[in-house]
């Protein structure tokens, strides 16, 4: 169920013909304004924070849940998270989605073929189902690009945890679930405190797959071709389609690099 507020407005006029000592009419007007809360699983990581500062900068009520809790770093929109410090397969749920409209996990990592597994698939699917039962009307995904790989690389952990997670968000929301399946994202990272400026590598590369697209298209087809052609996402893109997704009930289904793009392009300001 979407939250809505109702604001109460009135107008007073008074018309020419109105005689002396009548009060003037009043038109009573109420609006209904549609107002986001959404939930980011993994909201102090690299893109779980992007996408919770892209929501604070369109208004939109933010709580993150991750085992970090709140970043050690300042910065105006880091005050306006509601940072919730838990583990989701141990998390209080009633606490976490209460009053949410969106939930968004950015959820996954890399490690054994077990914890892979683990956190790609089924922290992931624990996610969906308890934001499902708590009757969240929207799921957003961040998964990952296939890049063409044969599919005996995609037999990974890393990869089958993924589809397992994308599997139970267009199962339990078929006409509302998102899954984006971006490539290399890119940004400024932090870790222990260190940033990380992966933006050198990434926005120039971005920029030459782009312009040399019309000429590289045709390698598209071949076996893992998209592991040297498929273009990296700056983590900022990233974040703004989730706010398309969250604001828009038209938005769901899976999504491509290209099209997370222009769906950023769209709210981006």
């Amino acid at each position: 169920m979407s939250k809505s507020c109702k604001f109460g407005i009135k107008c007073s006029y008074a018309g020419a013909s109105v005689q002396d000592g009548s009060g003037p009419a009043t038109i009573d007007v109420v609006a209904d304004i549609k107002s986001e809360r959404v939930v980011v699983l993994g909201g102090n990581g690299f893109v779980g924070s992007a996408i919770c500062k892209a929501a604070v900068s369109k208004g939109v009520e933010v709580i993150s849940l991750s085992r970090s809790g709140r970043p050690t770093y300042s910065a105006s929109w880091v005050d306006q998270v509601n940072w919730i410090s838990g583990d989701v397969f141990y998390a209080n749920w009633d606490e976490v989605l209460v009053g949410a409209t969106a939930v968004v996990s950015t959820l996954g990592g890399f490690g054994s073929e077990e914890q892979m597994q683990r956190i790609n698939g089924e922290a992931n699917v624990v996610a969906v189902n308890a934001a499902k039962d708590f009757g969240i009307p929207k799921f957003i995904l961040i998964s990952v690009h296939d890049y063409n790989l044969p599919s005996f690389l995609l037999q990974s952990g890393y990869f089958t945890g993924k589809r397992k997670a994308e599997s139970e968000v267009l199962s339990k929301y078929p006409n509302s679930g998102v899954v984006l399946r971006p490539g290399l994202i890119y940004g400024k990272r932090r870790v222990d405190g260190v940033e990380i400026p992966l933006d050198l590598i990434g926005a120039p590369l971005e920029r030459i797959l782009q312009a040399v697209e019309n000429f590289t298209k045709p390698l598209s087809s071949l076996p893992a071709s998209d592991l040297l052609l498929a273009s990296p996402v700056n983590v900022d893109d990233v974040a703004f389609a989730v706010i398309n997704a969250v604001t828009d009930d038209d938005f769901f289904g899976i999504f491509t690099i290209d099209q997370i793009k222009e769906a950023a392009a769209k709210v981006k300001v």
